[in-house]
């Protein structure tokens, strides 16, 4: 006879707690809430029907009408916002279409606006890029390098010309050395206190933004690297996030996210305000490849990858997987991790 005083197996068994979806669901430490995510959308000058970005399938550089669709689309869905690139048709030096109110992101930024109200935080990237002949960040010196100074005084325009049309969120994403202080200092000083100012704090030189590259049509030769954060470095990128928290920032952000998330968690540890995390277009193009040639499950991939930047400590997302992943959220959808 069995002695049954004796226990015949483990004691202390985790697995009771993984027996069925709805005890997995009880006892999950972490959870996405569509409220957490960000739409990156791009808009295009001059073209009638949106154009479809070829190494970043499903994503499309919008036309005006096609982007309020898309901003309205968000809002119904429950995601909590929506991240503006612009695409001009034409480029200079400067960078002069960034700050004109009739430029292609500030007239996308009124519509959007006009469309959604406050149902949807309606944020702007910062950043002179997509603007500049030469594609880099900033306007150069005569030497040919990117001037941080004279940038800070292009950021301050095209940070008021974005708040004046609309936008609730500023993406300061250039790098430069005292952006953040620059540009709230302009805002205040012209009234537009309320304006909140997302620092892309680490912001790191990456092979990943290829997909990016071809959706702003960027002209730049060359790389970022004397500005953008070096992926050997994560003291460096803490102080990058200590010093846009002493001038301002109202919410810090990580890009890339998933490459680097030991520094979403490090960030999410030692920051007084929100920490964001930017699943970038290489990021979401591994997902997608890999799903086409049918060697993993996109749905499930997409929410897992999701799931630990959440966890690794970002409380704002921004995907290009926002609102499909809004969808799978809803209580009546199919659980990708059941």
């Amino acid at each position: 006879m069995a002695d049954l005083s004796r226990p015949t197996g483990p004691v202390i068994r985790p697995r009771r707690l993984r027996q069925s979806v709805a005890m997995r669901r009880l006892v999950a430490e972490t959870r996405l809430d569509p409220a957490e995510l960000v739409l990156p959308v791009f808009v295009r000058e001059g073209i009638d029907e949106p154009v479809a970005i070829s190494a970043m399938p499903g994503v499309v550089q919008h036309t005006l009408d096609s982007l309020v669709a898309a901003a309205v689309e968000a809002a119904e869905v429950g995601i909590g916002g929506i991240m503006l690139f612009g695409v001009p048709a034409t480029k200079d030096a400067m960078g002069s279409g960034a700050d004109d109110p009739e430029g292609i992101l500030n007239v996308a930024l009124r519509a959007v606006a006009d469309a959604v109200g406050d149902r949807l935080v309606v944020m702007a990237d910062l950043c002179l890029d997509e603007f500049t002949d030469h594609g880099h960040c900033g306007v150069l010196d005569a030497a040919g390098r990117v001037d941080n100074d004279a940038t800070l005084e292009r950021y301050a325009a095209m940070g008021l010309a974005q708040a004046r049309a609309g936008a609730h969120v500023l993406g300061l994403s250039g790098m430069m050395d005292g952006q953040v202080a620059f540009v709230r200092a302009a805002l205040d000083a012209e009234g537009l206190i309320d304006t909140v100012i997302l620092a892309y704090a680490a912001k790191y030189t990456s092979g990943l933004y290829g997909p990016f590259r071809e959706a702003v049509q960027s002209s730049l030769v060359g790389d970022r690297a004397t500005y953008q954060q070096d992926p050997g470095n994560a003291t460096e990128a803490l102080r990058e996030l200590e010093l846009d928290i002493a001038e301002g920032a109202d919410i810090v952000m990580v890009k890339p996210a998933m490459p680097h998330l030991d520094i979403v968690a490090a960030a999410a540890a030692v920051s007084t305000v929100p920490v964001a995390a930017y699943q970038i277009s290489g990021e979401y193009l591994m997902i997608e490849a890999a799903s086409a040639n049918g060697w993993i499950d996109r749905d499930r991939a997409m929410m897992e990858s999701l799931l630990g930047i959440r966890r690794a400590g970002a409380q704002i997302i921004l995907t290009y997987y926002a609102i499909d992943a809004a969808r799978l959220l809803r209580p009546d959808a199919a659980n990708p991790r059941a």
